[in-house]
């Protein structure tokens, strides 16, 4: 039997819309073109439903995504600006305007950007588009953090120590913060995604902590107020997703244990949250549910929750009232789209499942990968990704990402490239399925927290799911511990150098003949080979050079002390698909690893991770006066790539260790860079508003001859 669900207009007040959520009981959307108000992967895994469901869909993109991946897989897509994303996909009526001109019922926001604007939603409202979101009045009362609080607590649902009042003067927060006790957390009230948030250890940490956390929530979300939270140094941060119709049924679908976390924000989550016991995850579940009740909320939305390690009690600590970006793990544990129960929801359908009907099976853990250096305090990067390869896509194994191999990881948004999410019978199996898959995911080119997430899967504590918000520092010993770089490692790839070598020399002959001769094939042509090679290698600021002997195609004497010692090796190289498998023996032992060349860096993907070498100097000069007698702490350079948002000092100025000179912006991260030591500063390289690239020099002071002199 079909249906046809005619399309309605909705009410003109907001008010009277969402205070009541239960007249739209009877009343069915038709949607079968949605814009999608997003970019990267959460846009292309909307695509994904919506073209399962038969829904055509239409992308908006920045001038720094017309080439994306997005934009590719959408039935249409549009222009809406810069590279900057308040000037293209936080510019509300731009997408609007779209959304009328390619006549679209919906519009979906993904998470981010629009996703809790509350003026977006109801502008959508007026215009008689389908916000694919919760109602107006929902995403205002838990996107103001203060707000959510009092609501919460008259609900019982129990809250942490906190000050959520309107005195946003820094005398008042500071006294608040005095009563609270240090460390105190300040958070911006419409924050998320650890944007605008910051901790202050003490009284003398609070008033900077403060200023750069109103900046930060000022630039993502046009406010500046903040709150005040009772800083818990090692919870363990469990959320639970919760879904409502609009005729008054209301689920959960389990929870997400988030806890391991950089920079305030998740780096691997995991569903179910290890150590529950069934009834406390009852508990928790019925909160999350009654939390959703009290704002009358409509759709996805995601419950925070503060849970003691020890005592294993819970507090509420936000509503994220959108789509989480670890809804996968959700989706595989209970069998779920929950993009497809979103637009159901949104079009006036009841929830496909009742609460007693919506299975838990297995464990999946979630792996975000990004453009990062873990080494360098999780610093972002950018740039072009230059080699990509990822493991296929499974019944138990999907990945979400927005990019391809060849693509720019841009400064203006999130580092992100994907989330790897596996899905297991149980916790152990899905880990060991992580750890696999992690090995399988092989990027050249830039920096990636592939190694680091390696480690942190493979790590005793983790595996026990011992798991708590500050999990990463109190284990930094031996999640940052360098791992030394074997005769094995460099012998590996010195051959993989001497192979793809070969084999480009040997395509470049065969390519000459054939144009000389395009009758004539010889499959048996061979170039001639000097007998010894030094293959030089640079990995992490330090030089090694490996002699290569090779008498014949496949065997090899290998030395790697200078001709003092040698070995025997043999080693053959084979393509598959994206990959280039070389297989080596090493004095009997064999080994098989994925090498990625170019001309500047050499990639070699092995059970151990991925080492990257260089091969030849940075085709760019960051300093231009790094030949000079001057060390390193006579200049202050960028951490990263970004834009430079505020120079706090001028020419002439003497500064003080520790003192801060200049903020940057880096995919939507404010970072402030400090002096390691007392100088003056001689000048400045940048003015606001420029792009920097990673270790240029930006302030650059006096040399204390000079000064002296």
């Amino acid at each position: 039997m079909m249906y046809f669900h005619p399309r309605i207009t909705v009410l003109s007040s907001s008010k009277q819309l969402f205070s009541c959520p239960l007249r739209l009981k009877s009343s069915f959307k038709h949607i079968d073109k949605l814009l999608i108000a997003n970019r990267g992967e959460i846009a292309c895994r909307i695509i994904r439903t919506a073209k399962r469901l038969g829904i055509r869909t239409v992308a908006v993109y920045s001038e720094a995504d017309k080439n994306s991946l997005h934009v590719a897989l959408a039935s249409e897509a549009y222009e809406i600006g810069p590279p900057p994303a308040s000037q293209s996909y936080l510019k509300g009526q731009k997408l609007l305007d779209v959304a009328r001109k390619a006549n679209c019922q919906a519009i979906h926001p993904g998470y981010g950007f629009l996703s809790e604007n509350v003026e977006f939603a109801e502008a959508c409202q007026k215009e008689n588009v389908i916000f694919i979101g919760p109602p107006a009045k929902a995403i205002r009362d838990m996107g103001i953090k203060s707000t959510s609080k009092h609501i919460m607590s008259k609900a019982g649902v129990p809250i942490i120590e906190g000050y959520h009042g309107e005195d946003q003067s820094v005398g008042s927060l500071k006294r608040q913060a005095q009563r609270i006790g240090f460390p105190v957390m300040i958070k911006a009230v419409r924050g998320g995604g650890g944007k605008g948030m910051r901790v202050a250890n003490t009284e003398e940490d609070f008033e900077e902590a403060l200023e750069s956390a109103r900046t930060e929530s000022q630039k993502a979300f046009a406010d500046s107020v903040v709150l005040l939270e009772k800083f818990v140094a090692e919870p363990r941060h469990v959320e639970v997703q919760v879904f409502a119709d609009t005729h008054g049924n209301a689920v959960y679908l389990y929870e997400r244990d988030c806890s391991v976390q950089r920079r305030h924000q998740k780096i691997i989550e995991e569903a179910p949250a290890p150590g529950l016991t069934g009834d406390l995850r009852k508990e928790l579940g019925t909160a999350a549910v009654r939390a959703a009740k009290a704002v009358g909320y409509v759709g996805a939305g995601t419950v925070e929750f503060i849970l003691d390690r020890t005592s294993l009690n819970f507090h509420f600590m936000e509503m994220n009232t959108r789509l989480q970006v670890e809804h996968p793990i959700t989706e595989m544990i209970t069998g779920t789209d929950l993009v497809e129960w979103q637009i159901k929801i949104a079009s006036g359908e009841e929830l496909p499942l009742k609460q007693e009907d919506i299975p838990l099976k297995g464990h999946s853990f979630e792996a975000r990968i990004y453009a990062e250096d873990p080494r360098a305090g999780f610093l972002p990067g950018a740039g072009r990704l230059e080699y990509l390869n990822s493991p296929p896509a499974a019944e138990d194994v999907r990945v979400e990402t927005g990019v391809r191999q060849g693509d720019e990881v841009s400064v203006y948004y999130d580092p992100m490239i994907a989330k790897l999410v596996v899905w297991g019978q149980d916790r152990r199996e899905a880990l060991n399925k992580l750890n696999a898959k992690l090995l399988d995911y092989n990027i050249a080119g830039m920096e990636t927290n592939v190694n680091f997430l390696l480690k942190l899967a493979n790590h005793p504590e983790f595996q026990a799911g011992n798991v708590h918000t500050n999990f990463i520092k109190d284990q930094s010993d031996s999640l940052f511990e360098e791992d030394a770089l074997a005769n094995e490692d460099l012998i590996q790839a010195a051959l993989s150098m001497v192979i793809l070598d070969r084999n480009s020399e040997e395509d470049k002959a065969r390519k000459l003949n054939d144009a000389y001769n395009p009758f004539v094939v010889e499959p048996n042509f061979r170039v001639n080979y000097e007998h010894l090679r030094n293959i030089k290698l640079r990995f992490r600021d330090q030089d090694h050079t490996v002699k290569v002997k090779f008498p014949n195609s496949r065997s090899y004497e290998v030395s790697c002390d200078n001709g003092a010692t040698w070995c025997k090796a043999e080693a053959s190289l084979k393509k598959i698909g994206n990959k280039s498998l070389i297989n080596c023996s090493i004095n009997g032992h064999k080994t098989t690893a994925n090498v990625f060349r170019s001309n500047e860096i050499l990639a070699v993907f092995s059970e151990k991770g991925k080492v990257q070498y260089e091969l030849s100097t940075p085709s760019y000069h960051l300093d231009e006066d790094s030949g000079s007698s001057l060390g390193s702490a006579q200049k202050a350079v960028s951490p990263m790539p970004g834009v430079l948002d505020k120079v706090l000092v001028n020419v002439g100025d003497v500064v003080k260790k520790g003192d801060s000179l200049f903020v940057l912006i880096a995919m939507k991260m404010e970072h402030i860079v400090k002096a390691t030591g007392d100088a003056k500063v001689a000048s400045i390289h940048f003015k606001v508003g420029q792009s920097v690239l990673k270790d240029a020099t930006v302030v650059k002071f006096e040399d204390p001859e000079e000064s002296t002199s």
